[in-house]
């Protein structure tokens, strides 16, 4: 059987409901931004993969995935070796799915669908079991709930400065009031737009660029010590109740368990 395309443009014309492509990429992987004309589902089978959108960005570790709605334009970075499988969904079998990008649980029932997906034909039989198991995978993502691994990204041009700078320097302590100076509007100001924009306040979102950058960093593997102490907190015992109280777990556990 030969193998199949890793080119996403052979997926989105499949007279068929859901096309599933395999493609793994190496630690560092960057994918420039591109959209596609179907709705997407990326999965992370190994690996921990971060999304941008225009809307903010995305983090995909073991066993989750990320919904994007077609016409959605995203680039994708690797942490780890990265095994992707990607469904892309016709618009109208994706009609009761997500209008926006969300993180999504991947169930133990959905992930063998979507493993078992990418070895069936493409050209599927829509009447018999590959027509199931593909109908299937469509109600285990309505059915599936959204976690909290997103970091919402603001349009304002003097908050997404601030913004770009910590996340080049998640570490840093700098204050609302630090950053007023240089990006040309007062601490007040700059607080209300954080709501306003993100949903949330400074300090925490300053909290989901730490979230993001370390589920990148550990999925390497490096250590919860080094991570915790690179990313500002004062002890790893600090960053651990920070890590299990946004996910569930403490990050020692985290990928076990994923």
């Amino acid at each position: 059987m030969p193998s199949r395309s890793t080119d996403p443009e052979d997926y989105q014309d499949v007279p068929r409901p859901i096309a599933a492509m395999a493609k793994d990429f190496p630690d560092g992987s960057r994918v420039a931004p591109h959209r596609h004309r179907r709705a997407q589902l990326v999965f992370a089978a190994q690996g921990v993969m971060v999304v941008w959108t225009r809307q903010g960005t995305w983090v995909v570790p073991p066993n989750r995935a990320v919904w994007m709605p077609a016409e959605t334009e995203h680039s994708i970075r690797s942490w780890g070796d990265v095994a992707m499988r990607t469904l892309y969904i016709r618009a109208e079998a994706a009609l009761n799915l997500p209008r926006q990008c969300c993180v999504i649980a991947v169930s133990p029932l959905l992930r063998e669908l979507i493993l078992r997906a990418v070895e069936l034909p493409l050209l599927y039989d829509e009447a018999g079991p590959d027509g199931r198991i593909m109908a299937l995978v469509l109600d285990e993502i309505r059915a599936l709930p959204v976690l909290p691994l997103h970091l919402p990204w603001p349009a304002d041009g003097r908050l997404r400065r601030l913004c770009e700078a910590i996340q080049g320097d998640p570490a840093s302590e700098r204050t609302l009031e630090d950053w007023a100076a240089g990006v040309g509007a007062s601490s007040r100001t700059l607080a209300r737009l954080f709501r306003k924009e993100t949903g949330m306040s400074f300090g925490a979102w300053r909290q989901q660029v730490r979230l993001v950058a370390a589920l990148g960093r550990l999925a390497t593997g490096q250590k919860v010590t080094a991570v915790a102490l690179d990313l500002g907190y004062q002890s790893p015992s600090a960053f651990t109740s920070m890590f299990r109280r946004a996910l569930g777990r403490a990050p020692t556990r985290y990928f076990l368990e994923s």
